[in-house]
């Protein structure tokens, strides 16, 4: 019974700072574009990176 006395506030620590880190997420803008990183992966890159020859 007595580990509920260390439980509750460790508990309630952290959920604070789980509400303080989303609050710090929103306020510096990591929700803006929610679209745009999702488009980014089926967006087609046509061209072809340059060999290096160097090696030879």
């Amino acid at each position: 019974m007595n580990i509920l006395y260390v439980l509750i506030p460790l508990a309630l620590l952290l959920l604070g700072l789980a509400v303080w880190a989303f609050f710090w997420a929103v306020g510096s803008g990591q929700f803006d574009d929610l679209d745009t990183p999702a488009m980014r992966v089926v967006m087609d890159d046509d061209s072809k990176p340059k060999e290096d020859d160097a090696g030879d």
